[in-house]
């Protein structure tokens, strides 16, 4: 059962909202009528994020919903007293009619805990429409957000969708209704279940201690592929608990920006999304109260290109995107922490070309100075005996870290980059 965490061997000010769970839902349903901070409040921060990938549907995608029910489950990092959400339709065919929506604490699978749905509206209203192309962000309204959390997103889906800008690869169970409005029920009977995230693009919440987010941006080593499915175990939710624990350092939300098979500078198959150039304003600093961000992202610039019947790209090529990042993180007085690449000597694009390509991005990752700092994940998961190579006991096809190798990567991080 994924209940919310209680420490209660800490009573610092980020979790005096969080002492018992019936406190908390009473709480939660004495604070529902009282309104909430306006959408400027600069308290703002992303508790959670995913960003949109798949760009066009696939021959064998049968995507369009209608009269159905999408329920969503999210980890949240931090909590907070009130919440909003964002609905994107960013690669729709046409305007998504919305019209019914509900939060609520997941209890397990598809269900709810009772007592805890809300409904979320949208200029006051319940339903809404998302032109083709746009973004909606809700309603603020007060609900006490538990952090490092299941939170259940429950969308009724009226008219025909057509196709639905989704994160397709989330490495969390999803589910879909059969036919109906179920958007508050306790239990989504006969649902289907689904990897996507359909529509839900950002959850902020409003935290009273300063809080700001950390975004880690890459590919799948960040999206999680190889972790345990629905076990929140990618790195970027261990570095959160880490965080969370530390009571040296200021807590910090940590959102996920990472996209399977994404890439820095090119794109390659519509399900991994677009190059990080193109994505980086939507899926960073869009977000609220971003301060830092970590960067590990390349490794599919080498390695896809060759399953394509092309040449790893250059180096300098991945360098040349780093420093746009870099630049425009900068300009938004957003701190960017490199991070190396990772092994994968025995993936399925490796090659001895790839490996020197690599080595050449760690290389400039560590020395040129020109990150704000540097998370050395290859150290940390490489197999001493064979450098090039994952260690075994952390991955299950050399290429990504499972649930050790990513907690690992986790505990390595440098604390002082973030102090």
């Amino acid at each position: 059962m994924n209940n919310f965490i209680v420490d209660t061997s800490r009573q610092s000010a980020r979790q005096i909202l969080f002492i018992t769970l019936p406190l908390f839902v009473t709480t939660l349903f004495l604070a529902g009528d009282l309104g909430a901070q306006a959408q400027d409040d600069e308290r703002w921060v992303t508790t959670w994020t995913a960003s949109p990938s798949t760009m066009a549907p696939m021959e064998q995608d049968s995507e369009a919903l209608q009269d159905q029910t999408i329920r969503l489950i999210t980890h949240t990092s931090v909590g907070g007293s009130s919440l909003r959400i964002r609905l994107a339709n960013y690669h729709g065919e046409q305007a998504i009619d919305i019209g019914r929506t509900a939060i609520a604490l997941q209890s397990e699978g598809s269900s709810i805990q009772i007592g805890t749905s809300t409904a979320i509206t949208f200029g006051g209203e319940d339903s809404v429409r998302v032109p083709r192309g746009g973004v909606i962000i809700s309603d603020p309204i007060r609900y006490l957000v538990p952090p490092l959390s299941n939170l259940s997103v429950s969308l009724y889906l009226p008219n025909d969708t057509g196709f639905v800008t989704a994160h397709s690869l989330s490495n969390q169970t999803n589910y879909t209704s059969l036919i109906g409005d179920y958007t508050t029920s306790t239990e989504l009977s006969n649902a289907k279940e689904t990897p996507a995230w359909s529509l839900l693009t950002a959850i902020d919440v409003i935290d009273d201690t300063g809080i700001s987010a950390i975004a880690t941006v890459g590919d799948s080593i960040t999206d999680g592929w190889g972790s345990s499915l629905s076990g929140n175990q990618r790195w970027p939710n261990h570095f959160a608990r880490r965080l969370f624990a530390d009571e040296s350092i200021d807590n910090y939300a940590v959102i996920n920006a990472g996209i399977s098979g994404n890439r820095v500078t090119s794109e390659g198959n519509v399900i991994f999304g677009q190059n990080l150039q193109a994505r980086f304003e939507r899926d960073v600093l869009a977000l609220s109260d971003v301060t830092h961000m970590v960067l590990m992202e390349g490794i599919n610039d080498i390695g896809m290109p060759t399953m394509e019947g092309s040449a790893p790209t250059p180096a300098a090529d991945i360098i040349a995107g780093y420093r746009q990042i870099i630049n425009r993180a900068h300009m938004n007085e957003i701190k960017i922490i490199g991070a190396t690449l990772t092994p994968f000597q025995g993936a399925v694009y490796f090659t001895p070309e790839g490996e020197i390509i690599r080595q050449a991005v760690n290389q400039f990752i560590r020395s040129s100075g020109e990150f704000d700092g540097v998370i050395d994940f290859d150290k940390v998961v490489q197999d001493p005996n064979n450098p090039i190579h994952l260690l075994p006991a952390f991955t299950e096809d050399n290429l990504h870290p499972n649930d050790a190798g990513y907690a690992v990567m986790a505990d390595a991080i440098d604390l002082n980059l973030f102090r």
